[in-house]
């Protein structure tokens, strides 16, 4: 249900394989998902990680339904908590991650590419957080992602109304930072993957460390956890590569060191 390949230049591709079921969040598929996540943030060797869906439909149509219906109340909790477990878990991941929506993305497909640090979707498919029409409200981190990201008020419009949106407006709104046709998304979203990995890699890790913690406190707080991230890099041998580079006018080779 999972596959995963590590492409040239480090960068490794997480592919949700369910193209019958649009990609929908099975069990199953939550647990591969949480063992390839682990396994690629303990490689050292990746230094950027694209995570996707196959086919040309669906990024991640959310939770299983199907699955769902023959579950108790006791199961359905624990299958949400379980998403919102694995979307934490990528949030979490130490390198750069990006969401490559190549399809629509509703409730939990849509909270999944919440968890990515950059989302990249395809210029002609929807997404949504449509749980309100179904009775229930996002449970695996949505109302909170979504609100952060694009502020309380359009974050509630979107939720209250269960409203699917197009990519235009996604964009416009903030929730994906890039549109790409179809035929080229993959390749956009890779250019931007091999430009991260051009660059020293635990510069960007302590990059989105310090974003990632900062915004959850005050500036003040912020700025000392700003503070302590670059002082992460001073003693590196990419610190002293990237001067030498400079100095001699040449493109800089980052160790991760």
């Amino acid at each position: 249900m999972i596959t995963y390949e590590i492409l040239k230049k480090q960068i490794g591709v997480i592919t949700l394989n369910r193209p019958d079921a649009a990609n929908a969040l099975s069990r199953q598929l939550l647990h591969e998902l949480n063992r390839y996540i682990h396994k690629a943030n303990q490689d050292e060797n990746i230094r950027c990680i694209l995570l996707t869906g196959s086919g040309e439909k669906a990024f991640c149509a959310g939770a299983d339904l199907k699955e769902r219906k023959q579950m108790s109340d006791k199961e359905v909790v624990e299958t949400v908590q379980l998403i919102g477990n694995t979307v934490s878990a990528l949030e979490k991941m130490d390198i750069p991650t990006i969401a490559v929506m190549n399809g629509v993305a509703f409730g939990g497909g849509l909270e999944l590419a919440l968890g990515c640090d950059i989302r990249i979707m395809q210029d002609n498919t929807q997404i949504g957080l449509t749980e309100t029409s179904l009775g229930i409200i996002p449970g695996a981190g949505g109302t909170q992602r979504l609100a952060r990201l694009i502020g309380v008020g359009q974050a509630k419009r979107l939720i209250f109304t269960a409203s699917s949106i197009t990519s235009k407006e996604a964009y416009s709104l903030g929730i994906i930072e890039e549109m790409a046709a179809q035929e080229n998304l993959f390749e956009t979203a890779l250019k931007r993957a091999e430009t991260i990995a051009t660059n020293a890699p635990i510069a960007v890790q302590q990059a989105k460390r310090a974003i990632n913690k900062g915004i959850e406190v005050s500036l003040q707080d912020g700025l000392i956890i700003e503070h302590q991230c670059y002082a992460q890099t001073i003693e590196t041998e990419d610190r002293l590569e990237g001067l030498r580079a400079f100095s001699e006018k040449r493109k800089p080779t980052y160790v991760g060191k």
